[in-house]
């Protein structure tokens, strides 16, 4: 079966994201990438988990994403895997995400990099973080899932 093109597939995921934050809203940014970084990327080699996103001059930046260069695609530049990587939106969506970030408690946190149209997008979330009870009843629900799959598992043996 052929996939769409329009279908978005997943380059990294930063799965620490859901449990340290809650989620109010979602956005689909563009992301600024050289040459090396977009080939290191295709092969894989992006880690999400550190990532956070700050606003400077009204602007969206990345920091944290860490991009390990090949060793094959890079040989005229310094690559810098922890590079600081701009991030595109619309001004207005922009200010009124400032707005909000202003606001006591949220953040801007990246959920996933993925591949839409040709292109790398980044989606972040407007988040709220947890208190450390909230991240208790998070591990209770998990486990009491996994019993649950357990049972079921073992029930249908």
């Amino acid at each position: 079966m052929a996939k769409k093109p329009n279908s978005p597939s997943r380059i990294a995921e930063n799965k620490k994201a859901a449990f340290n934050y809650f989620f109010e809203e979602r956005y689909e940014t563009g992301v600024v990438l050289h040459g090396w970084e977009v080939k290191a990327v295709r092969s894989g080699k992006v880690q999400l988990t550190d990532g956070y996103v700050v606003i400077k001059n009204g602007e969206l930046f990345l920091i944290g994403c860490l991009i390990q260069p090949l060793k094959t695609a890079s040989t005229h530049v310094s690559p810098d895997a922890a590079r600081t990587k701009k991030l595109l939106m619309h001004k207005a969506e922009i200010r009124r995400l400032i707005g909000k970030v202003e606001q006591k408690g949220y953040t801007l946190v990246p959920l996933n990099l993925h591949w839409k149209d040709g292109l790398v997008k980044c989606e972040i979330a407007l988040a709220k973080g947890k208190a450390e009870h909230d991240k208790r009843d998070t591990i209770k629900e998990r486990e009491g899932k996994r019993e649950v799959e357990r049972a079921m598992k073992s029930r249908h043996r």
